[in-house]
């Protein structure tokens, strides 16, 4: 028997006649873990959900375990023994943790044709399950009370659950804590060293080097090159994917913080969410915002932004206290908010590129006193955005925004806010999930906004883009902010530090 558990051959998929994937040759081996790397619209998740069942390849084959091998559903794939955790997460956010684990397969009593849902063993498995990713939470935990991280892991206990043989990890990490990212690589070992195979999906290419066995890299929908890790460094990583040697990773810093204040806070406070929280953001200021998983930070920027309300305190915007703040208000003044969550919150996904990108931006595009939209216009602008971006798609006022990679999604999102010409920009995790050119581009973008006099509110989990791109940085922990660091003070060691001691955790 072939040492390859999953083997593809000539497999090719297009959308809206541009090919996602093209003539793919490519095997799993059997207790290996294979690094799928490649840029946003490279064609890494079409290629796996054509392995996971989600959508049929239009041409070539595969074979698992020596089997011809096409699922014709998720739950043909899974009853073949692939578990696919997507990058963006398929959890049912009314139900609980629970109950997601085994919707599809619930543990039951039955009796004749009458079958019962056994809640306890569901939740005694689901309790050992949770307990391998380090999740202490209770199993009937609703999973719309869970943060993105949490629900990350959800999602790999889910996985194992199934007790796949092959397991499919689409950015796994974009939501997880440097800690819970530790943790889930010391699974990922056990699972290995348990005979597992799995395709290991990210944009991170140094936890790839660090956790694959073997290296395969997509561009443009083909593959490039295939090897083991050994062969590889970070350098010819990105050569292969973009094409091109990137000599650096951030823009030359052009922009300079003025006195003009254009965002502030006093005390502001929301009982059991965050605690007197003052912060001035300032024009041509990149002011970062950091804090382990749970500090309060997107909290903090749902309340800016007016999605949540606040007990205490107040908000200036431009010199003008906000005393109920709302998102519509805060378009109007000058305010754009980039959520860490863009399936659910920054895109409609049904609806066209085109219609997305100029949604913050429609009144700008009415026309007569009835305000009917100007769509030729309209379309000439949002494309002209889409080119900015580089947006990776096919006719923009066609193609529904979910057809779209997560990068590509992301860019989206971004452009949306560009339509709206802010000068408050507050970025919740921008670069999750976007490959290291993009990263550039939204890196450039910030510095633009900032250079023009913007003031940009950055928020992030990694800690190295925040010590390039901010002028000050913010750490917050437990709704508080406990440090503040000004650029010519930045240390590494010292903000996680403070992080850390903060949230009773030794550093």
């Amino acid at each position: 028997m072939s040492d390859a558990i999953l083997e593809l051959d000539g497999v090719s998929k297009a959308f809206f006649g541009i090919h996602a994937v093209a003539n793919v040759g490519l095997s799993l081996g059997r207790g290996r873990v294979l690094g799928l790397i490649g840029q946003n619209g490279a064609g890494k998740s079409t290629l796996m959900n054509i392995v996971g069942g989600v959508v049929g390849a239009d041409t070539g084959t595969m074979r698992l375990d020596g089997q011809a091998y096409a699922p014709q559903s998720p739950a043909d794939a899974s009853r073949h023994g692939i578990a696919f955790i997507h990058q963006e997460l398929n959890l049912f956010t009314n139900l609980t943790i629970a109950e997601n684990i085994f919707v599809d397969r619930f543990p039951a009593y039955r009796f004749g044709p009458v079958a019962l849902i056994d809640r306890a063993t569901m939740f005694r498995r689901t309790r050992e399950l949770l307990a391998e990713v380090n999740l202490d939470l209770a199993p009937d935990t609703a999973v719309e009370r869970l943060s993105p991280g949490e629900r990350q892991l959800v999602e790999v206990a889910k996985a194992l659950q199934l007790d796949a043989n092959i397991i499919i990890l689409d950015e796994p990490t974009t939501s997880l804590t440097a800690r819970e990212t530790e943790r889930l690589f010391e699974l990922i070992g056990r699972l290995r060293a348990a005979g597992k195979s799995m395709i290991y999906i990210s944009h991170i290419l140094g936890d790839v080097l660090r956790i694959a066995d073997d290296v395969a890299v997509l561009r443009d929908g083909e593959l490039v090159a295939v090897a083991p890790k050994a062969e590889f460094d970070v350098g010819r990583m990105i050569t292969l994917m973009v094409g091109r040697a990137i000599e650096q990773f951030y823009p030359p810093r052009r922009w300079k913080p003025q006195p003009r204040i254009l965002l502030s806070t006093r005390d502001l406070s929301a009982k059991g969410i965050v605690k007197q929280i003052s912060l001035a953001l300032h024009s041509g200021e990149v002011l970062g915002l950091f804090g382990l998983m749970g500090s309060g930070r997107t909290e903090l920027a749902r309340i800016l932004f007016g999605l949540d309300e606040f007990d205490a305190g107040e908000i200036t915007v431009s010199d003008s206290p906000v005393a109920d703040p709302s998102p519509r208000r805060s378009i109007r003044d000058g305010i754009a908010f980039i959520t860490e969550n863009r399936r659910e919150e920054g895109l409609l996904m049904n609806m066209a590129i085109a219609e997305n990108i100029a949604l913050a931006a429609l009144p700008r595009f009415g026309a007569t006193p009835l305000q009917f939209i100007e769509e030729a216009r309209m379309l000439a602008a949002a494309t002209q955005m889409a080119d900015a971006l580089q947006i990776k798609s096919g006719a923009i006022d066609l193609q529904p925004a979910k057809s779209l990679s997560g990068g590509n999604q992301q860019k989206v999102v971004i452009a949306k806010w560009l339509m709206s010409e802010p000068s408050i920009f507050i970025m919740d995790e921008p670069t999750r999930g976007v490959d290291v050119a993009a990263k550039y581009e939204i890196y450039s973008i910030i510095g633009r906004l900032a250079d023009d006099g913007g003031g940009i509110l950055f928020i992030s989990s990694e800690l190295e883009e925040l010590l390039a791109m901010c002028d000050r940085i913010l750490v917050m922990s437990k709704g508080e902010i406990v440090g503040e660091f000004e650029r010519e003070a930045f240390d590494k060691e010292r903000i996680l530090r403070s992080a850390f001691r903060e949230e009773g955790i030794a550093a």
